[in-house]
């Protein structure tokens, strides 16, 4: 279904329109959003669209979680638009870690427990941050055990990252001003043309939780709030042991080029 201007834009810039409480059915769409003509990617009952390894289970709530080591859990029905807003839910106990990748390479949302994995130390590597690019202005999680939402709006070339109703990263990757973070992506293996990935939710080896996934694709008439989010300071400390890993990177992928 085609959406209005004025639908797409109360559901961009105002991301309250989301239902942040528990009530009703997740795996669902509200009126609202299939009116802005969102799909859904997750129903709650099976895999159906999704290919895994026997590793991931739905479970008696209706989530999605891991059960064992054994891969992604990847989407298959269609890539994800150039242009889309992608919406999720999340929750991860005590030390997880796991990612939401949208774009070919390493375009990760990324999913942890900041208060306990090493990650977490680092906002660049935090919840919510565009891995070892972006950090999100501020720790916007919730405790361990809870329902997080997240969401990823991407548009030309911006790219946003929200949880729990904050725009916590936003930034248009030509401005000059994120060359420095756009160099950290490449380095790690993100390319900016880079475009038609499915969607893949990470094995990282520890519990992890996912529901309510739900697409659409920006249409040219779509307005975003294209304002540009500060993220989060790094002490010198975290930037030096950054450093030190950045380094390990690419020693692994020239030694793979070999």
């Amino acid at each position: 279904m085609k959406a209005t201007t004025s639908v797409a834009v109360a559901l961009l810039i105002s991301f309250s329109l989301l239902n942040l409480s528990l009530a009703g059915n997740p795996n669902s769409l509200t009126p609202k959003e299939k009116a802005a003509g969102f799909a859904l990617l997750f129903n709650g009952k099976d895999f159906q669209g999704w290919k895994q390894s026997g590793n991931w289970i739905v479970d008696k709530d209706g989530s999605i979680s891991r059960e064992k080591l054994g891969g992604s859990l990847v989407y298959q029905v269609a890539k994800i638009p150039n242009n889309f807003e992608l919406r999720f839910q999340w929750k991860v106990a005590k030390g997880s870690n796991s990612g939401v990748y949208y774009r070919p390479g390493q375009y990760e949302y990324q999913i942890l427990d900041n208060a306990v994995h090493v990650d977490g130390k680092n906002p660049r590597t935090s919840a919510a941050s565009l891995y070892f690019c972006m950090a999100p202005s501020h720790d916007a999680t919730r405790p361990v055990g809870e329902w997080n939402h997240g969401a990823i709006i991407c548009k030309g070339s911006v790219i946003q990252h929200w949880l729990n109703g904050k725009k916590v990263i936003g930034f248009d990757y030509k401005d000059k001003e994120w060359a420095w973070n756009v160099d950290l992506l490449d380095k790690r293996g993100g390319k900016l043309a880079a475009r038609g990935a499915f969607l893949s939710l990470q094995d990282h080896g520890d519990p992890v939780w996912y529901r309510g996934i739900k697409l659409r694709e920006l249409k040219a008439d779509d307005k975003i709030d294209e304002s540009s989010v500060k993220p989060a300071e790094i002490s010198k400390e975290v930037l030096e042991a950054e450093a030190k890993k950045l380094e390990g990177i690419l020693k692994r992928r020239k030694k793979v080029k070999k």
